[in-house]
């Protein structure tokens, strides 16, 4: 079985989200009894990052993670006012994962922690893809990545399907941006966070595009998919947000669909939590209109989703 969280023989900290059989780890025992005690009142930042943690399905790792480099930020911080070694280490990161599997609201959580922490001077997240480093000709591409550092320092840089800079071969312009990112993480390494995000197989070989990036990542973070009641948990949230809910064919109807979605179209096009909202904020639409119709307006109709509110995007296009 895998380790939620393993040492790799390059110095990278890989973290593995809903590890399967934690029964088996009896080992980790006191390190978890220690993370799920009460925080001293004292450590208020983290206190709130951690409540805003709870707002998110699964991830237990991602949590426990979060507490780890926040003890480790203040330890330091302890013993260099104690007159003993303390190391800076760069926490740039990598996720991994497929999409809506919450991976830019987990770095904008960070951003927030890193910020009141004072590890980082704003905690701002600058999203990215390939068309915002990539340029059209030679030396475009290098300025268009300076700029968006310099718009990230104190922050988070966030670069989604960071994979594509890779892909197309060495007269590409994408190795002029992935040359830049590698400069500028060692040269301004405490100044911001470099997070690149994308699917774990393609990160891998991004990796091997350029021999200083694997080392440049300590922290190297998977995301998996999330569960069929994971999912449901998420849609509940999100109504309850909203101040509606499901009735029980609606919840039936929702849990089949996913279930055969997930059987025959795979993880990657499936989407996880965005799909989810997706359906949601169609589903109210459609009961809108249907309240509209009916000219039926009592308080539990405008609260309450039915099955004939929810159409997926198949039943779209029949």
């Amino acid at each position: 079985m895998e380790q939620p969280i393993r040492m790799k023989n390059n110095g990278q900290i890989n973290i593995v989200f809903n590890a399967e059989n934690r029964k088996a780890l009896q080992k980790d025992l006191p390190i978890k009894e220690i993370l799920v005690q009460e925080i001293p009142h004292q450590h208020v930042a983290l206190k709130e990052i951690e409540d805003e943690l709870k707002s998110l399905v699964g991830m237990e790792e991602m949590k426990r993670m979060i507490k780890e480099i926040y003890a480790w930020i203040y330890i330091n911080k302890q013993r260099e006012s104690k007159g003993l070694k303390t190391g800076r280490q760069a926490l740039h990161m990598m996720f991994k994962g497929n999409p809506g599997t919450g991976k830019t609201t987990v770095a904008r959580l960070i951003g927030k922690l890193f910020q009141k922490m004072n590890v980082l001077s704003k905690g701002h997240l600058i999203e990215a893809e390939r068309a915002d480093l990539v340029g059209e000709y030679i030396g475009h591409t290098a300025q268009k990545t300076r700029d968006l550092i310099k718009k990230a320092i104190g922050g988070i840089l966030f670069i989604d399907e960071a994979y594509s800079l890779g892909r197309g071969g060495e007269k590409d312009f994408g190795k002029e941006a992935i040359d830049t990112l590698v400069k500028h993480m060692e040269d301004r390494q405490h100044e911001f966070i470099l997070i690149l995000a994308g699917y774990s197989r393609e990160m891998e070989y991004f990796l091997s595009l350029n021999p200083g990036l694997h080392s440049r990542f300590p922290l190297v973070i998977d995301f998996p998919d999330y569960t069929i009641e994971q999912l449901m948990e998420i849609a509940d949230r999100m109504l309850q947000e909203k101040e509606y809910l499901m009735n029980r064919d609606a919840e039936r109807k929702l849990r089949e669909h996913l279930i055969i979605l997930r059987s025959f179209r795979g993880p990657i096009s499936f989407s996880n939590g965005r799909y989810i909202r997706n359906i949601i904020e169609k589903s109210i639409r459609a009961q809108a209109m249907r309240l509209l119709l009916e000219d039926s307006f009592e308080k539990s109709d405008l609260l309450t989703l039915t099955s004939q509110d929810l159409i997926f995007e198949d039943e779209e296009k029949e």
